[in-house]
């Protein structure tokens, strides 16, 4: 479970990815990922490859891991059916791919390692029910699809720990759409309207049933506007990860509350599409600014921020990808060298 002191005790390195790559390449974004953060430069994780088509965007790989639960592409989207389909096939055969090139290059592995899913309320406002409105309109639609993603994420993490039997694993879960379920902002299938909100309680709740499926640290990730730290923290977040760009000085009391109750901040700091890199300091002022602004100790930004891309990569060139992460692990050691 999280928020446990096993969770205190991950060994989180200093920089980490969202999650998406470039290109289709399974070996060729293994290979860049576990090179770029090896040997205790930061957290190594399972990319995702969405320019492969569907099936293999966020979406489409996580539909692919539901139990009793089946998804076909529509024109307008991922619409749940009956049974298992092709698009569900090349899904399951496309994370196999990724598991594989993964495998072959963490021989040996016995450090931490991240995988992602997409999280509960996203899925539920993506995914079609049969008549084509989101499953979000369906209360036990909802609760259903919760359920069998809890189940599908136990498979998939039992299938990596068998794969990199070393690893420490910590859970991902994508919550880019949660805002918009929180301030009833997903619109219905006919665009003239937008869902009910749904209950806070009742987010966090699902948003910690299916956090339970993992018995180390999850991370949920949103690279929206006012992510809800406090929220997600009451929901079991060991860490969040979001754009920092987007911070405002309405997030500070939240931010502040996180990283004094021992929450990881995975600050988003370097663009996800290709652009100049600024030098590893100039990449960290921010976060050093925010940490003078809240008057926290400087000794707890270097144990309590781990350095990303501001979102997925999938939208940058390899070569692009590859400098990214590699600006990450030299902006954390940055921040930990000069913490004020």
């Amino acid at each position: 479970m999280t928020g446990t002191t096993a969770d205190a005790a991950f060994p989180w390195g200093p920089a980490t990815g969202i999650g998406s790559m470039p290109g289709g390449d399974a070996r060729e974004a293994a290979r860049t990922v576990v090179g770029s953060l090896d040997s205790g430069q930061g957290v190594p994780y399972l990319p995702e490859l969405p320019a492969r088509g569907p099936g293999a965007d966020m979406i489409g790989r996580t539909a692919g891991m539901l139990v009793e639960m089946y998804a076909r592409v529509e024109p307008s989207g991922w619409r749940l059916g009956d049974r298992p389909g092709r698009d569900t096939r090349r899904a399951v055969s496309w994370l196999g791919e990724d598991l594989d090139a993964l495998e072959e290059f963490t021989q040996g592995w016995t450090g931490p390692l991240k995988v992602q899913a997409v999280g509960p309320w996203t899925l539920a406002a993506a995914l079609e029910l049969r008549n084509g409105e989101s499953v979000l309109s369906d209360p036990g639609a909802c609760r259903d699809l919760a359920g069998s993603l809890t189940e599908g994420l136990r498979t998939h993490l039992a299938e990596v720990r068998r794969r990199v039997p070393g690893a420490r694993l910590a859970l991902q879960l994508d919550e880019p759409s949660l805002v918009a379920v929180l301030r009833g902002q997903v619109r219905t299938a006919s665009g003239y309207r937008t869902h009910r909100a749904v209950d806070r309680q009742l987010v966090e709740g699902t948003l910690r049933d299916v956090a339970g499926a993992h018995d180390g640290p999850v991370v949920v990730h949103s690279c929206a506007p006012d992510v809800p730290f406090a929220l997600l923290r009451r929901a079991g977040a060991a860490a969040i990860s979001f754009d920092f760009s987007l911070l405002t000085e309405r997030d500070d009391e939240a931010i502040g509350e996180a990283v004094e109750s021992g929450t990881k901040l995975f600050a988003g700091v370097v663009p996800g599409t290709d652009g100049p890199l600024s030098d590893p300091a100039g990449s960290v002022s921010g976060v050093r600014t925010l940490w003078r602004r809240l008057g926290l100790p400087p000794g707890l930004l270097g144990d309590s921020v781990v350095l990303t891309p501001a979102c997925g990569l999938a939208g940058a060139s390899p070569e692009y990808a590859r400098r990214a992460l590699a600006h990450c692990v030299r902006a954390a050691r940055s921040l930990a060298d000069n913490p004020e």
